[in-house]
């Protein structure tokens, strides 16, 4: 059973006023396209005060199995937005998962995950679970430092305020006052009749307006009460004042212009205004004219109308390129705000914040490095190995008093440069499995990912994580099923409580369907990560490799989901044998498989170590002819060196692309009677058929040099070896009958390196670890070079490297 409850939040969103004018245009009142038997909305009391908010709980919620419908998604839209006067949202926009500069309501419980047709929303105070709590807005999206939640405050966990959490930085110094925006701060409160009075003047007045005057009027009455600000919005006499505004913005001064600015956002007007674009160009015209602090304050001005501005931005970067030492510590910090949430950075400006970070290092707040953190990893701009080393120094030193919010920010930018920081992660897994019941999903999602990234697997924090999901699984969106599932798989590791763990998670794909079909990406990601694990489901396999689907994928997705496509359906073939849904047509299927070959091809024929292993066994073995570097499992993404063995445990020259024609054919003679003839007796006493042989092999002996020295030479090798080899293959000769009979053994040779296991141990990722299961399926044996191994010895004699390549391919194979 869900039971859903309106919340009532204070401040505004996307420019729009408070709730109560949300409150009071939604209840009773059908959305569009609604029945009642879809959705019935009752309202006995629904309290005004703003610290107030109503607790939304779902009720066994793993029990509950239906299918999200379409419309229940807009439906939830259509309830977290609110739009000025005529504006509405256009259908098929993103929602603020994906959305870009204009921020959202505060998100209540991922309202568009649990909406269904076939549920009843109500409000009636019969029934249970009805909870009010007067927490502030900012306790209940974050954890002040030191802090834990109880668990009676557990609905407050999934609140999350995209816009305004990452604002909290603003609260820390006083500095900040000076270039951000600050709602609480307007010009004197404005009865209604005073701003009746003001709209009068400007329409009988127009023609006589100084632009002074304008402008003070747009100030006073942004202090109307909220619950007029639509009605403002929508009159005739504002929309004068608006056109009288662009008519006189030329003879606006700076802290005119920005006076206007903070009017429009107070007031809540839409981000899609027509009015704004003409201020935009003004402002850009204006950069060079103003301060870093007026810069900072219009750039923050701009993010509040939700609004995005990359010309201003772009010019306003260019001044920065001047004027970046200029910066102080608190314009820094806000800055990289700026920028990560305009997600624009260039990133010849982004090395030279990076330079004023360490500056200020030590006297950056930790919340402030949780800050630099998100900002840097929105705007996808690296921070270098030293600074991630001192960030992670930074917050080692106080772990326990950094905030759950701060501490996931700057995991992402541990994921982001791939930098292992050693300290920094133990503790982090001292203090993470207390926190995570007390994290909303998509913190732990952010947590769990960032673990997998770095292929760090704590099984205190993997458990906890496990164990907290799936009570709590109906608040996921899409994206956290995605990368939870992901990162459990790619770490390949099983929970204590794995059946109910995969179980919930799989029935909640089931549910966020039309969402998965939104974003196709995350069902693939779904869907790898169980296969990593061993858990098919075939009904949803059946559905992602369907025409429709995977057309859907190629078509809707801003990413290339070919290699995803390609390695499901590819594992599907190998491990659900009794599978007989949808498979990729050949087509794609070839273009899978040429994709990610080159790809490997590429990756290893530019690691000497690898070079070195296969010159070296290509001598052991007798020659090209008897190894061959492909990829045996295409969809695995990884190259093998494979070798065949007849029931002699000898080596078979398998690989034809690396014999002549010449000699293939005599791979295929047979003894039969000859004829001697004169002419044959005459060649055999006079020796020309020797000549010949030998001009022959002298003839591929030298191509076959000519193809060595244009070829790369392995680290550690030498002409020397080069001609060594030149002459064992000469001395091998043409390959025995035996080559045509089919091998006793099949061995997949792989060198491995540090990035295929977890961090720190020698425990396969998923990804590999599947590779080798299913090479076993198919009767491979797998030979491990493995790189703790292989690299020490590149320092040793070609002796020592040929007698360890020896016995592991001689030996694995008895």
């Amino acid at each position: 059973m869900a039971l859903a409850i309106c919340r009532r939040f204070p401040g505004s969103f996307c420019g729009t006023p408070p709730c109560p004018a949300l409150i009071k245009h939604h209840v009773n009142k059908k959305l569009p396209g609604q029945t009642c038997k879809d959705c019935v909305l009752t309202a006995k009391t629904i309290s005004t005060d703003t610290r107030t908010t109503a607790t939304l709980k779902l009720l066994k919620p793993l029990g509950y199995r239906a299918f999200c419908s379409p419309f229940a998604y807009s439906t939830a839209q259509s309830v977290t937005y609110w739009n000025v006067g005529s504006y509405t949202q256009p259908r098929g926009q993103e929602p603020p998962e994906h959305s870009g500069f204009c921020h959202p309501a505060k998100k209540v419980e991922n309202i568009h995950s649990i909406s269904s047709s076939q549920r009843i929303l109500t409000t009636s105070s019969t029934f249970p679970g009805l909870e009010f709590s007067r927490t502030s807005a900012s306790k209940a999206s974050t954890l002040k430092p030191g802090s834990h939640r109880a668990a009676g405050v557990e609905d407050n966990i999934e609140i999350f305020d995209s816009f305004e959490d990452p604002r909290g930085f603003l609260q820390l110094r006083p500095e900040y006052q000076l270039h951000s925006y600050n709602r609480s701060e307007t010009c004197q409160p404005l009865s209604v009749s005073e701003g009746e009075l003001i709209l009068h003047k400007v329409t009988v007045h127009q023609d006589n307006l100084q632009p002074q005057v304008i402008a003070d009027y747009f100030c006073k009455l942004s202090s109307l009460p909220a619950e007029q600000h639509p009605v403002l919005l929508s009159s005739t006499s504002f929309a004068l004042l608006c056109q009288l505004s662009v008519k006189n913005i030329q003879f606006f001064d700076v802290p005119e212009l920005i006076s206007i600015l903070k009017a429009f956002v107070s007031l809540g007007i839409p981000h899609s205004h027509s009015v704004l674009g003409v201020y935009e160009i003004r402002f850009c015209s204006k950069v060079w004219e103003m301060s870093l602090d007026q810069l900072l304050l219009v750039a923050d001005l701009w993010r509040n109308l939700g609004r995005r501005v990359p010309r201003f931005l772009k010019i306003f970067f260019s001044y920065l390129n001047l004027h970046w030492k200029d910066l102080s510590l608190s314009q820094l910090i806000h800055l990289i705000y700026i920028i990560g949430e305009s997600r624009q950075a260039p990133q010849d400006l982004m090395q030279k914040l990076e330079s004023l970070i360490l500056k200020y290092i030590d006297l950056i707040n930790l919340e402030e490095v949780g800050t630099i953190c998100l900002g840097f990893f929105k705007s996808s701009s690296n921070l270098s190995e030293y600074v991630m080393r001192r960030i992670g120094d930074l917050a080692c030193a106080d772990m326990q008093h950094l905030s759950s919010y701060a501490l996931v920010n700057i995991l992402k930018m541990f994921r982001f440069t791939h930098v292992d920081h050693g300290n920094f992660m133990k503790q982090f897994g001292q203090i993470a499995p207390q926190r995570i019941p007390f994290l909303g999903v998509q913190g732990v999602m952010h947590l769990t990912l960032a673990c997998s990234a770095l292929r760090i697997l704590d099984e205190g924090i993997m458990n906890a994580v496990a164990a907290s999901l799936p009570p709590r699984v109906a608040y996921c969106r899409s994206k956290d099923v995605a990368k939870i599932l992901w990162s459990f798989g790619t770490l390949n590791y099983k929970p204590p409580n794995t059946e109910e763990f995969y179980s919930s998670l799989i029935n909640e794909i089931h549910r966020k369907m039309p969402e998965f079909s939104r974003y196709p990406e995350h069902l693939l990601t779904c869907l790898l990560g169980l296969a990593f694990s061993e858990y098919f489901p075939l009904e949803l396999i059946n559905f992602a490799l369907s025409p429709g689907f995977v057309k859907l994928a190629q078509e809707r997705s801003k990413f290339e989901l070919t290699k995803e496509l390609y390695t499901l359906d590819g594992t599907v073939g190998i491990e659900c044998l009794d599978y007989r849904g949808n498979r990729l047509s050949a087509h794609l299927q070839q273009e899978g498989s040429e994709m990610l070959w080159n790809l490997a091809r590429k990756d290893m024929c530019s690691k000497p170590e690898f070079l070195e292993a296969l010159f070296l066994l290509e001598n052991m073995l007798g020659g090209p002819q008897y190894i061959k570097h492909h990829m045996i499992l295409p969809h695995t993404r990884s190259s093998d060196l494979e070798v065949q063995l007849d029931v002699n445990m000898k080596p078979l020259p398998f690989n034809k692309e690396a014999i002549p024609i010449k000699d293939e054919a005599k791979l295929r003679l047979k003894h039969v009677g000859v004829s001697i003839t004169d002419d044959l007796m005459n060649q055999l006493l006079k020796g020309k058929s020797r000549e010949c042989f030998q001009g022959e092999i002298a003839s591929e002996t030298e191509q076959r040099k000519r193809e060595l020295e244009n070829a790369p030479i392995p680290s550690g090798t030498s002409l020397c070896n080069v001609a060594d080899r030149l002459g064992a293959m000469e001395m091998a000769g043409p390959c025995p009958p035996a080559c045509t009979q089919a091998p006793q053994v099949k061995l997949a040779i792989q060198l491995t390196n540090k990035n295929q296991y977890c961090y720190g141990s020698r425990d396969l990722l998923g990804l590999h670890n599947m590779k080798r299961r299913q090479l076993n399926r198919l009767g491979y044996r797998v030979v491990e070079v493995s790189h703790w191994e292989w690299l020490p010895l590149l320092k040793r004699t070609r002796l020592e490297k040929l007698m360890f390549l020896h016995e592991k391919v001689f030996t694995s194979a008895l």
